[in-house]
């Protein structure tokens, strides 16, 4: 059950889309702006019902139907953000502006959450006849995947890595998407390919990375040692964790984890992969304070981990009541999580 149940951080698409709802995109005003914070906190009632008083304000309605889209995507409402991201784009001057771009990935981020693919694929179409952007490349190839046209996202995807062939990050998240995909080998080659650069430049950072996603364990901590020592801390240390992790090595990733975080504490994520190890090795309560401090931390980018393996610790504890309290709460954030409306009928029958 444990293998089920507990969460590692997302990234890759997420992460942009994290992004699109940070960035700046034009002229706001009061209500507008307020809302927004509501949406980072997760608060996407509280974001509709401040959207709707800017309305009523006479604040700016294209920046109104952007947030009112991005609090019903929020809310799994996934038509009603289409509309309202299609309706934002219908208020357009005529001269393309940065607004035009954000509010394109959000409308093809909520057709793919509605199994929409052909629609989002022809967004993304739309968006690269303005401009040959890597992200669109990138998840234009995602959704062509969905529709099972693997040689047109390979495609799609060769261009990406034409365009910065020096992008670790987007390779590997390439290679993740192939995964993920059912398309393993051909993501390995896009590994291989970039550890076989003659030109001398990734570094054991990188290296290590690689071996990682291509399952390579021990290559892969051996060339995280080496980026932890030369200062590479961070980052070298949650794959050097992962990579320990993975062979099954809890009491080597917990250490690693441990002398990161005793030096800095404040890296969520490190919190949430400390708790999964004390959890594979019955440290129940261990774990459990592991994902309250990271949640203490309100990183969104990894707070849905931890606030689901906090129920999970919970559960482990024998604690049932309080693990199906904050199950309810974790649901309100959280509605389209699979594993954790199967969890909710687990914990209705303790």
């Amino acid at each position: 059950m444990m293998q089920r149940l507990i969460k590692t951080a997302k990234t890759a698409a997420v992460l942009l889309l994290s992004g699109l709802l940070l960035a700046g995109c034009g002229e706001s005003s009061a209500k507008t702006e307020e809302a927004m914070e509501r949406i980072r906190d997760l608060d996407y009632e509280g974001a509709l019902t401040l959207l709707e008083e800017a309305r009523e304000e006479g604040e700016n309605e294209r920046l109104i139907l952007r947030g009112t889209g991005i609090a019903y995507m929020g809310q799994t409402r996934y038509q009603e953000a289409i509309e309202a991201f299609r309706g934002s784009l219908a208020l357009s001057d005529g001269f393309v502006q940065s607004i035009d771009y954000d509010l394109n990935y959000y409308l093809a981020a909520a057709c793919t959450k509605a199994g929409e693919y052909e629609d989002a694929e022809s967004v993304y179409n739309a968006v690269l006849a303005m401009e040959e952007q890597e992200d669109a490349l990138f998840l234009r190839g995602m959704v062509r995947l969905r529709l099972d046209r693997f040689s047109e996202a390979k495609e799609d995807f060769d261009r990406v890595v034409a365009l910065d062939p020096a992008n670790v990050d987007r390779i590997i998240e390439i290679y993740q998407a192939l995964e993920n995909g059912g398309y393993r080998q051909a993501g390995l080659e896009y590994l291989e390919a970039l550890l076989g650069r003659k030109d001398g430049k990734l570094t054991s950072l990188e290296r290590g990375r690689i071996y990682f996603y291509m399952g390579q364990y021990r290559e892969a901590a051996a060339e995280l040692e080496d980026a932890r020592t030369a200062g590479d801390s961070f980052d070298a240390s949650l794959f050097l964790g992962r990579s320990y992790e993975a062979v099954g090595e809890y009491n080597y990733a917990s250490n690693v984890y441990e002398s990161y975080l005793a030096k800095d504490d404040t890296a969520a994520i490190l919190h949430n992969q400390l708790g999964m190890c004390r959890l594979k090795m019955g440290n129940y309560s261990g774990a459990l304070e592991c994902f309250q401090a990271g949640k203490a931390l309100g990183d969104q980018s990894v707070m849905q981990s931890l606030a689901f393996n906090e129920i999970v610790a919970y559960e482990y504890l024998g604690e049932f009541s309080r693990a199906n309290e904050l199950m309810q709460s974790y649901l309100k954030n959280y509605p389209d999580d699979a594993d954790a409306l199967r969890e909710r009928d687990f914990l209705s029958t303790r």
